[in-house]
């Protein structure tokens, strides 16, 4: 087949699609679903003993140290729960810094020797796997040829079985570390930090009165962005099959301008994919809440409720497999990418982070008069404080070559760091700086003039879209985090800087307190002081303004457009003290996960570099010669005829052939470039030569996308991609 032949023949398949059956049955009422492949806290209280039940129950509520002992009890329980389930492996699911999630999959079944097999799950199983780790990312922690690594069972995350057609596994999540304990993984940091946080929230929460509390732990609900493709075109797109992103693509002539799309009625094809990914989501205890389209056309969302910030992360990564699995079952490809088509809004994964236990509730709850509720203060400006001491770590948890292409656009976030507090709370704060605060700005009401409809509350302040940090009513909302990365990153930065506040907050006022000061006056203190020194990362503005970048840097805030610009910030000496301090990071793994962000960032672009060199040079300039052929050939016949022609429509492709041909020389040469192999360098030199290199290309292709023939343009258009679904 000719390009255009498998373009046209895509579109023909589209318009063939039929739907597959409905997922749910007519007996099955809606959420009974929740939770049945999970080994939660109700299938363990009925299947382990009640000591059993109660040591693990310790370990997860109270963070008590897990007692091996009752190790073999819970995998004796969970084995046969399993077997129930129609399982017939297991696997320790673990997440190494490949942002992706990694399994290894081993048969319950062992032979005996009467020549029977018998299912088998002992304890030390359970608690300990050894996968190979010679081949995963690890920052220079080991040796490429030294294979060992261990995987260690998360009790806090629960276990679940993974349903295929052809056959089930139980899946354990687990944390994967090296032979020396270093932490190889995701998982491993976020336990760590959030360790870390709640002890030193512990003893904030005390000076209150709170003597006997369950363990304080960070909560997270991540708003997952995400496109829709139907396959036929992804498959004839070999960028977005290769890169996720589309490397060439002109502008259609409708975008999003009208905002038609956004919240928009579902499509009856979208809807059917998002009920069954519901569905399978809720059996796996997945909380998803809330579903809906997004700017960009081909653009949706969904959004599952809190959770403890472990569990967040695990669903997270099971959420985006599932998406991925179901997507193709419906004849569509789910994009994860952050920013899969040029010119349409980009995907996040907004992290919404809260802290507080199940008896506490949100500890970020102002309540109806935040100004008298100290509690709530004092957490609240150990945020401030945290956002803007370590500004660059936040820009450094979601730096990567994808998320470039969407920071610091009008559809994201800036890449300058700011909170917004919101009418009200800025207001308290602003009060605080000169005095103890005595009023906060109340709810309103609306009218809107409308009889039959009642008068609506209003909150005290709006919304920003544009901050990368912003108070929401009851949790901060970090919009900066990419689609495609694991909430694990950002969170961990989160906990680290917080549990690095919570300390300096706890320590000032039990000091105060030890030394005769009233504490309320202590915490008054403290708050002024805080607001004073940190206020400045306070912004309730427009940060889409030309204004802002200026504002920023007189207020003394980095702006880290890239991801090189970003990175750096892991290594700093406040940074290496920091992580060390709270024992979530030493000073090896935090410059492992510089050089892997810096090994990363140069593959993913060497990668694109290399499809746009060869879909140039293969594909779009063959099309372009052969319309160039037709229409000489054309011009050619007039002339023989004795038509007087205009040359302009032969000019009109020849430029822009001349221009891709040059391109295509250019980035030939800088992928050749021989930089050395220090992986600052080559990072460097993809973002100064590749990079540019790489947009020429694509300008001479998508001007010669406006002129070629339709019937001989090979690759699918955006107007098809976006559209036609």
């Amino acid at each position: 087949m000719s390009g255009n032949t498998v373009r046209l023949q895509a579109i023909r398949d589209v318009e063939a699609y039929v739907p597959p059956a409905a997922v749910f049955i007519d007996t099955e009422a809606p959420g009974e679903v929740f939770g049945e492949n999970v080994f939660n806290q109700v299938v363990m209280q009925k299947r382990l003993p009640k000591s059993v039940y109660k040591s693990v129950m310790s370990t997860i509520e109270h963070g008590a140290t897990l007692d091996p002992l009752v190790a073999d009890a819970v995998a004796s329980a969970m084995k046969d729960w399993a077997l129930e389930k129609g399982a017939t492996h297991y696997a320790h699911v673990f997440y190494p810094l490949t942002g992706f999630t990694a399994e290894k999959h081993d048969s319950f079944f062992e032979p005996v020797g009467d020549g029977t097999a018998l299912a088998e799950f002992a304890g030390k199983t359970l608690t300990q796997g050894e996968p190979d780790a010679s081949s995963f990312p690890n920052g220079g922690l080991r040796n490429t040829f030294e294979a060992r690594g261990y995987t260690g069972w998360d009790v806090t995350s629960p276990a679940y079985v993974l349903e295929n057609p052809n056959g089930n596994t139980l899946c354990i999540p687990t944390v994967f570390v090296s032979m020396t304990g270093e932490a190889l993984d995701h998982k491993t940091p976020l336990l760590r930090s959030q360790q870390a946080m709640g002890e030193h929230a512990e003893r904030i929460l005390r000076l209150f009165g709170h003597t006997d509390t369950k363990k304080v732990v960070s909560f997270c609900g991540p708003e997952q962005e995400y496109f829709l493709v139907d396959r036929h075109f992804f498959l004839a797109r070999p960028d977005l099959v290769n890169s996720g992103r589309t490397l060439f693509g002109s502008k259609p002539p409708k975008g999003q301008e009208f905002d038609d799309h956004y919240f928009g009625a579902i499509p009856e094809r979208v809807l059917g994919f998002m009920m069954d990914t519901e569905r399978e989501l809720f059996k796996l205890g997945i909380p998803a809440k809330t579903r809906h389209n997004e700017v960009a056309p081909g653009q949706f969302e969904i959004a599952p409720m809190f959770e403890r910030g472990n569990i967040a992360a695990d669903h997270q990564q099971l959420l985006m497999t599932t998406f991925k699995t179901i997507a193709k079952k419906h004849g569509m490809e789910c994009l994860f990418h952050e920013k899969p088509f040029q010119g349409v809004n980009g995907s996040g994964k907004h992290v919404n982070f809260s802290l507080g236990n199940s008896e506490l509730g949100s500890l970020l709850v102002p309540g109806d008069n935040p100004h008298d509720n100290a509690q709530f203060l004092v957490f609240c400006a150990a945020v401030i404080r945290a956002v803007h001491k370590y500004a660059g770590l936040l820009r450094a948890s979601v730096a990567s070559a994808t998320n470039d292409h969407r920071l610091g656009a009008n559809e994201a976030p800036p890449a300058i760091i700011s909170i917004f507090l919101g009418d009200q709370l800025a207001d308290i704060f602003e009060q605080i700086a000169k005095g103890p605060a005595t009023s906060s700005k109340g709810k309103g009401s609306m009218t809107i003039g409308v009889d039959t409809l009642p008068v609506l509350p209003t909150d005290p302040g709006d919304r920003n879209r544009t901050s990368p940090f912003a108070f929401t009513g009851n949790r901060f909302e970090f919009r900066a985090p990419g689609s495609m990365q694991t909430v694990s990153g950002p969170m961990v930065t989160i906990n680290t800087i917080m549990a690095d506040s919570l300390d300096y907050i706890a320590t000032k006022l039990e000091a105060d307190v030890a030394a005769g000061t009233d504490f309320d006056e202590a915490v008054q203190t403290l708050l002024t002081e805080i607001i004073t020194e940190h206020g400045a990362v306070v912004f309730n503005g427009d940060g889409y303004a030309d204004a802002w970048p200026i504002e920023a840097e007189k207020r003394g805030l980095a702006n880290l457009k890239t991801t090189l610009d970003a990175l750096p910030e892991l290594i700093t000496p406040a940074a290496l003290e920091l992580f060390e301090k709270y024992k979530v990071f030493n000073h090896r793994e935090m410059h492992s996960r510089y050089e892997i962000g810096l090994e990363q960032y140069t593959l993913t672009i060497a990668v694109e570099a290399k499809l746009t060199l060869e879909i140039g040079a293969t594909v779009v300039l063959p099309a372009a010669v052969r319309h160039q052929t037709e229409v000489a050939t054309n011009i050619a016949a007039l002339k023989a005829a004795g038509v007087e022609v205009d040359l302009a429509p032969l000019e009109e492709v020849s430029t822009p052939i001349a221009a891709l041909r040059s391109a295509l020389a250019g980035l030939r040469t800088a992928l050749a470039a021989d930089v050395g192999h220090e992986a600052l360098a080559e990072a460097e030199h993809a973002r100064s030569a590749l990079l540019p290199a790489m947009a020429e290309v694509r300008a001479a292709a998508d001007a010669l996308e406006e002129i070629v023939s339709d019937d001989l343009w090979p690759l699918p258009t955006y107007q098809e991609m976006l559209f036609v679904l």
